[in-house]
């Protein structure tokens, strides 16, 4: 009997997903965040976009990880029924 994987999984990989685009989308074309909010909180310095660069690739990651440990964890068990 083959388990799924648990909802978390699905969670973790859309917002790896989801912040990996927003993490390319930003590199390529950071005023894309002042044009929809309608707000320039540094006047055009980039500092703000940066950050939210560096946010955007750590959650990136941290969620990778985590949605490898889950299907990883899922593999484990598979194998261990059998």
């Amino acid at each position: 009997m083959r388990q799924r994987p648990r909802r978390r999984y699905w969670l973790e990989v859309g917002l790896g997903t989801l912040s990996g685009i927003l993490f390319v989308l930003t590199l390529m074309v950071p005023d894309w965040i002042e044009a929809v909010v309608r707000v320039d909180p540094d006047q055009h310095s980039g500092s703000l976009e940066w950050v939210i660069v560096a946010v955007l690739a750590v959650t990136t990651v941290v969620s990778s990880l985590l949605a490898r440990r889950e299907w990883r964890r899922l593999a484990l068990d598979v194998s261990l029924r059998r």
